[in-house]
Formats: structure tokens, C-alpha cells, sequence
């Protein structure tokens, strides 16, 4: 390749200060040009939009879920080749790609013998997710693990109160592939990329309804979600679709490959079958 620029987040999780250094070395030792970007945290959307606009070949992303699924986003199936390098603390969508291993072993591996590969994912009313959503309030123990995380000890437990409160007062309604109607507590739509029961290749979301039946089983399943082990709980029923349709009291509370997010009270699901175009060592 020709040109590759790098954007790095050195304020996220576990990129570091020297981060950019490292990258520009890697460049110059497999001889490809490009920029090393390092923007301040409020200006990383701008230089990210302005990065993949100025259409360089590929586009490696060292910064968090957040950053990793916007780049992705952003860039679609006529973009840029993206490669977001594990540089937060859950990283979902480079851990799904590319194993666990060092950001600096897996842009080797792209520098080295890197090559193009079409990434399918889901769209919840126009944001795309990669790896996983989950919808309803289970999603709410996001914002008590990222408090417990920056050491808020008191802020998660408030945040953790709130979403035992929320718990049972606004259960979802929803229709997958023009199926019967259904109720629960949480739907769950898990990415051919992941999933252990779609193929790789499959034109579909894996779709699972959470549905507790008591206030133990909510404390067990929000627990379960925040550390994304929602697919083992035993209140987890699990299918295959195409489209969606989300119905609730209120603002539907999200998390979108690990960041929270809001919905409308009424939200669509749709599988995309070529969401972008991911940097991959050729051996993977």
C-alpha cells in the first residue's frame, strides 16, 4: 500500500504516550508513507472524519470501542480499509478481528502481509455495530462498569441502583422477521463476526431475548451483560434475523459494541451484509 495513516487516542485506555512514536517507526520499517495522527480527545471525530475523507488507502485506528466502531462507520463499504488496533479497555471490535494480542503485533502483521476483508454487522435506527447491541435495561450497567472502571466506587453504585430500579418498569416489544410479537426485558443481537452459532459468511444478526423472571436473575443478568457473558445466562433464548422492529415505554437504553448508547422509544434492527472493509493479516 502506498499510503496508511494511523489516528491515535494516546488519553484512551491503553495506547500511552509514546504510542505515535512506535507507529511512525513501524511505518518507516516497512516503508509505507503516511501520517501519524494524535488529535486531543474533543478534536478525535474531526480529525477522523477529515482522515478518512482524504481517502488514503487504509486507516489504523489505536483508540477504543467508541472510536473503533465510529471509524468503521464512518468509512463503509467505499472507504478506506480500517484496522482499529486494540487501544482501549474492552476492545470488542479488534479482539473480534484479530485475537487478543499487543496494538504493535497487529499492525505488524497488516504492514507485513495485510489484506482487505468485508465485515457484515447491524444497524439500530442509522448506527451501525459490529460485535454486539444490546437493548432494554440490562444495557443500563454499562454506565455502573465505566464508573467502577474510573475508580467512581460512588458513582456506580448510583448508576448501579438505577438499573435495578429500571429493572421490570419497561419491558421491550418487538418483532423479528415479521414473527409473532414478543415481550422481555433485553434483546441482545449478536454479529456473524462472533457468534459461535452463525457462520462466518451467514446473512443474518443471531438474535436473543433476555427475560428474567426476578429481581435476582436482573441483578445476575445485568452483571452478566456489562462483562459480556449475556449468552451464557440461562434466562437467554436465542434465534436468527434479518429486521427488527423495537417498541417501549420510554427511550430505549443501548450499548453498541460496549458503548452506551439512547434510542427512540420505537427502534429498527436490520443485519448489514458489507458494513465496511477491515485491514487483516492475510494468515487470519
Amino acid at each position: 500500500m502506498k499510503r496508511i495513516d494511523v489516528i491515535a487516542n494516546i488519553a484512551s485506555g491503553s495506547v500511552g504516550p509514546d504510542a505515535p512514536e512506535v507507529a511512525e517507526r513501524l511505518l518507516a520499517e516497512y516503508g509505507v508513507a503516511g501520517v501519524v495522527h494524535a488529535p486531543a480527545p474533543g478534536e478525535l471525530a474531526g480529525c477522523l472524519r477529515a482522515v478518512i475523507d482524504s481517502a488514503p488507502e487504509a486507516v489504523l485506528v489505536l483508540a477504543g470501542d467508541g472510536t473503533a466502531r465510529a471509524a468503521a462507520e464512518m468509512a463503509g463499504p467505499q472507504g478506506p480499509l480500517i484496522a482499529p488496533l486494540p487501544g482501549g479497555t474492552m476492545n470488542m471490535l479488534p479482539h473480534a478481528l484479530y485475537g487478543e494480542r499487543p496494538w504493535q503485533a497487529v499492525m505488524r502483521d497488516c504492514l507485513d502481509a495485510g489484506e482487505a476483508r468485508a465485515i457484515s454487522g447491524g444497524e439500530v435506527d442509522g448506527r451501525l455495530f459490529f460485535v454486539a447491541a444490546i437493548l432494554g435495561s440490562p444495557a443500563l450497567w454499562a454506565t455502573a462498569r465505566e464508573a467502577a472502571r474510573q475508580g467512581r466506587l460512588d458513582l456506580a453504585l448510583a448508576r448501579a441502583r438505577r438499573a435495578f430500579r429500571r429493572a421490570f418498569s419497561g419491558r421491550l416489544r418487538y418483532v423479528l422477521d415479521g414473527r409473532p410479537k414478543g415481550k422481555t426485558e433485553a434483546l441482545t443481537f449478536l454479529c456473524p463476526l462472533v457468534s459461535t452459532a452463525l457462520d462466518a459468511e451467514e446473512q443474518a444478526l443471531e438474535a436473543a431475548a433476555l427475560d428474567p423472571s426476578g429481581a435476582i436473575e436482573v441483578f445476575r443478568l445485568g452483571m452478566n451483560a456489562a462483562f459480556g457473558q449475556w449468552r451464557d445466562d440461562p434466562a437467554v433464548s436465542v434465534g436468527r434475523c434479518r429486521t427488527g422492529q423495537i417498541w417501549a415505554n420510554g427511550r430505549i437504553p443501548a450499548i453498541l459494541d460496549g458503548e452506551p448508547a439512547r434510542l427512540d422509544a420505537e427502534a429498527s434492527v436490520r443485519f448489514r451484509p458489507d458494513a465496511f472493509r477491515a485491514l487483516v493479516p492475510a494468515n487470519r
